[in-house]
């Protein structure tokens, strides 16, 4: 092998893991701008809720979920942030540890829905009925369950005899909203203008005879028949998210690898590498024994490696410990103390 090959090949491996280093620094600040953005959104929106004092329902109080979700969003997101950046083994794992987890719980998450899909949406119909009844007294449900019914051209959960669990719209109800549904429901054309007793007196009627009045079918449906048809969009936003959390496990190792492997020494200053320069003092290698050094290798050394950079060190011997004379480690000149150049 040419005596340039190692060299070579640590300078790839270091063009490699800087690679890497971008791509989690830039995945780590995108949610953690997002988290950011999304908790002040549910703050906000609980703020305006609580002005209103409108149902304080999980299912119902959006804000909440909208705050909690944040929060994760935040604070995950900025460990793999200060990781990336510090190269922080310990920040690495931990953050590496967290997104396997919610990878996990996602993937646990869509195998059980999908295996019991008549409970899920089941489960789906029976909240969203459970919303209707309060329709008018939740502000954050009427203003998600109106803008679901415009854009997927829907009313109710399972159809829109749904509506009839409402006070209001009840049949039995008195007053002008009784066997109605509202004007979200409704067909009509975007020039019309808005008629919110469209939906009058629909509820006790068959399907047939209101279908060129307001949307039968349920919203449930509809949701699900959209994500069917734009399957490939949501393949490509799920991927989005799910194969930078397995790659966040390659940094951690690859930050590992990257600083086994900055600990060959390397005569000279190689090409590209910056002329070093002493800073603050980083840490102690940790595991090696200690000895002397000798005359030949006193002198100041470069070592350059991946995730390492350049590094102005001084040498000491490797011992013929257990914990080295086995090991990588074992025969090599090793660093006690790692100067930053930079």
């Amino acid at each position: 092998m040419a005596a340039g090959d190692p060299e070579r090949a640590r300078y790839c491996g270091r063009l490699s893991y800087l690679c890497l280093k971008l791509s989690l620094i830039t995945y780590s600040t995108t949610f953690w701008v997002i988290g950011a953005l999304v908790l002040a959104v549910g703050i906000y929106a609980e703020i305006e809720r609580q002005k209103y004092k409108t149902l304080e329902s999980a299912f119902l109080a959006p804000a909440i979920i909208l705050i909690l979700l944040g929060i994760v969003m935040f604070l995950v997101s900025f460990v793999g942030v200060l990781a990336s950046l510090r190269d922080n083994l310990c920040l690495l794992q931990a953050f590496m540890y967290i997104l396997g987890l919610c990878l996990l719980i996602e993937l646990t998450g869509g195998v059980v829905a999908l295996i019991f899909r008549n409970q899920t949406i089941k489960f789906l119909n029976d909240n969203i009925r459970r919303g209707i009844e309060n329709y008018y007294d939740d502000l954050d449900f009427k203003n998600i369950m109106d803008s679901v019914q415009k854009q997927f051209k829907c009313c109710g959960g399972e159809d829109y005899r749904d509506w009839s669990q409402n006070v209001y719209h009840n049949c039995e109800a008195p007053g002008p909203l009784a066997c109605g549904v509202p004007y979200t429901c409704c067909i009509r054309n975007k020039t019309d203008i808005i008629n919110t007793m469209c939906g009058y007196k629909t509820i006790d009627q068959e399907r047939l005879s209101v279908q060129n009045v307001i949307y039968v079918r349920g919203c449930t449906n509809a949701v699900l028949i959209w994500f069917l048809d734009n399957y490939s969009i949501m393949a490509g936003v799920l991927l989005g998210i799910l194969l930078p959390q397995p790659a966040v496990r390659d940094a951690g190792g690859g930050h590992h690898r990257g600083a086994q492997a900055g600990r060959a020494p390397v005569r000279g200053r190689p090409r590209g590498c910056p002329r070093p320069r002493r800073g603050r003092l980083l840490h102690v290698l940790p595991g090696l024994s200690q000895s002397p050094s000798p005359a030949n290798q006193a002198k100041p050394v470069l070592w350059a490696g991946p995730g390492w950079g350049c590094w102005s060190s001084r040498q000491l011997a490797v011992g013929a410990s257990r914990d080295t004379a086995e090991g990588p480690h074992a025969g090599l000149w090793v660093t006690k103390f790692l100067l930053r150049d930079c």
